[in-house]
Order: C-alpha cells, then structure tokens, then sequence
C-alpha cells in the first residue's frame, strides 16, 4: 500500500490500529509492517492520533546488566 495516500474513513481507522499497535508494545518499524505502510506513514499515523512516542532502544532500566 506504500506511496498511495490515505484518506477519510481509511485513514481514521488505520491510524486507530497503528495507535493501538504501538501502544500494546510493538515498534513503529512492526507497527509500519502490520498496517501496510512505510515507517514514515505509520509514525506520522501515531503523531497524528496523540501517542507519546518512546525513545529509541526501548527502555535501559529492564535489560539486565552485561
């Protein structure tokens, strides 16, 4: 679906999806693979539908120590 623009009704339910993708865990790269779109689409999707996004390589303070 890449490269085609998303509109109306469409474009509400996908970026309901992609906010619930993301907040039940799942990155934005799995987010973008799931929904169909490019990575750019699916973070603008997110943006857009109010999610705070996470920093980049999850949170430090599960991993255990090396």
């Amino acid at each position: 679906m890449t490269g085609r623009p998303i509109t109306g009704t469409t474009r509400i339910r996908t970026r309901q999806r992609a906010a619930q993708l993301y907040i039940e865990g799942c990155s934005i790269p799995s987010v973008a693979r799931q929904i169909g779109y490019s990575y750019g689409t699916a973070r603008t999707l997110l943006l857009e539908a109010g999610v705070h996004l996470r920093r980049p390589g999850g949170d430090w303070r599960t991993r255990s120590a090396p």
